[in-house]
């Protein structure tokens, strides 16, 4: 008998509502609704449209009940980092009730510029990696709620519980309130060898902890959809489930790789997220240096990974480009810089100048001009520039992890939406020498789906999800190609983002 599971699966840029049909070890794909995921400044301060997204939602329900009328179970992934504010209220005739305080900030807003640095005068960065292993970034939860500790945040003063997006999500689908560890272990604020909140920390850079939640696993079931939900969108109260919330947790789960092998991961979308799995956290002196993060995945196991900027800098020139009239899509943007030359000019692509939206063309050209480089002449040639900057970084994040972990990564795994991105695909198997195996495009939805299925009782494990992923979709292979140009073009790469080893 074949099972339905509802993804709701939310991208920085995009959101899908997707069902998953298993039948006899084999799982397919159903997108029955797409759309935006739109950010706006709001009083000064880059915010998420949580009415909107959640209206989103809605349709997403709506739209897999008309297809399927019985749902096995839904689930929510989304980006990390990001939270919303609550805070519980008593009301003479209504009772208690929870509401939220202020609608969440987008992880990209400008208010943690410097926060980190204040940080460090109260923690060192060596303290804080060590009591969470988790990578510094400027984007982390810990250091949003040290900005708004800082602004005088009432919100904050006022909170009674912080909830990350999936579990905000959770709440106002099932009225219950939770905190997935996958989620949590994107903040900074959670220790990943206890899996519990770092509240030593956290109490020393002065943040309470009151609002904190207990953490749940990837794969608990958390209860069923809210009566009001469920009738406003014509459906039965599905059981909510949380899967690897964190949606990098959910895309890792659906790689399709087999137990024994020496692979490495690299979910490519909006960030590209390049890592191995373990058993237990890597926290080291050398991991600290290199800005390595252990975040936590289904079935408990690390991701040992690095943030890289991913897809990011392609949209954003994507969006410029469509702002002054010329509308391109991915796959002409990909043809374009197919023809241009390889490797005449390289980007730091992590470096903080490219993280903010707009006229990305022109951060490009300029990062070119303050490196002695050429700036790119045209569309193909900034391009160009990103895909063959892209793939150097995961050569120089495979040899990190090889180094890290002392073991040579045989093979890497390219899942998510950067999957369709053949060129560089291409390249990243040239760069790193090594083969490549992309696939499955919708991993994250998928990895949702099967996290799904095991806490329904469907599948027994993660090896049976993985399982079903290798039976149920075709995967694209790459083998390396000689190319002389590329140590070149990597020794060039290493100096210019100042890696001397």
């Amino acid at each position: 008998m074949s099972q339905h599971y509802l993804a709701i699966d939310f991208g920085a840029e995009s959101g899908r509502a997707i069902v998953g049909t298993l039948n006899h070890g084999v799982i397919t794909l159903e997108e029955v609704h797409r759309f935006a995921n739109p950010s706006g400044v709001i009083n000064g301060t880059l915010c998420w449209n949580l009415q909107s997204q959640f209206e989103e939602i809605k349709k997403g329900l709506r739209a897999a009940g008309a297809k399927h009328a019985r749902m096995a179970s839904v689930g929510v992934d989304t980006w990390g980092v990001d939270f919303g504010l609550l805070a519980s209220t008593t009301g003479a005739s209504a009772g208690s009730r929870i509401e939220l305080l202020s609608l969440p900030a987008c992880y990209r807003d400008s208010r943690t510029d410097g926060i980190p640095e204040h940080a460090f005068t109260l923690v060192s960065r060596h303290d804080i990696y060590k009591a969470t292993g988790i990578a510094f970034m400027q984007l982390n939860s810990l250091y949003q709620l040290l900005a708004m500790k800082k602004q005088g945040s009432v919100a904050l003063a006022n909170a009674d519980r912080l909830l990350f997006m999936p579990d905000l999500f959770n709440f106002l689908l099932s009225g219950q309130i939770t905190c997935e560890e996958t989620i949590a272990s994107t903040s900074q604020m959670f220790d990943v060898s206890t899996r519990q909140w770092a509240k030593g920390m956290l109490t020393s850079l002065g943040l309470s902890t009151s609002m904190l939640g207990t953490v749940i696993p990837a794969g608990t079931v958390i209860g069923p959809l809210r009566a009001d939900v469920a009738a406003e969108c014509g459906i039965e109260r599905w059981t909510v489930v949380a899967p690897g919330t964190h949606d990098t947790a959910s895309a890792v789960a659906a790689v399709p790789a087999e137990a024994g092998t020496n692979y490495c991961y690299l979910s490519s979308g909006t960030w590209s997220l390049m890592g191995v799995e373990l058993d237990k956290p890597l926290i080291s002196q050398r991991g600290f240096e290199l800005n390595f993060t252990n975040e936590i995945g289904v079935g408990g196991k690390i991701r040992f990974l690095k943030n890289i900027a991913g897809l990011w800098l392609i949209q954003e020139c994507k969006r410029h480009f469509e702002k002054h009239g010329k509308a391109y899509s991915y796959a002409e943007l990909m043809v374009m810089a197919a023809q241009s030359r390889p490797f005449e000019r390289l980007i730091n692509v992590n470096d903080p100048v490219f993280a903010r939206p707009g006229d990305m063309p022109e951060k490009i050209a300029e990062f070119c001009r303050s490196s002695n480089q050429s700036p790119p002449l045209d569309v193909a040639q900034t391009i160009r520039c990103c895909v063959d900057s892209l793939a150097m970084e995961y050569r120089r994040t495979l040899d990190q992890l090889e180094e890290l972990t002392s073991k040579r990564i045989e093979v890497i795994h390219i899942v998510g939406g950067g999957t369709q991105n053949l060129l560089l695909n291409e390249l990243t198997a040239d760069v790193c020498n090594r083969p490549v195996v992309a696939g499955p495009v919708e991993a994250t939805a998928l990895g949702n789906v099967l996290t799904q299925a095991i806490a329904v009782g469907d599948l027994k494990s993660l090896a049976d999800a993985r399982r079903v992923v290798r039976n149920s979709f075709e995967l694209r292979h790459y083998l390396a190609r000689p190319d002389d140009r590329v140590a070149t073009a990597y020794h060039q790469y290493l100096a210019l983002v100042g890696d001397t080893k």
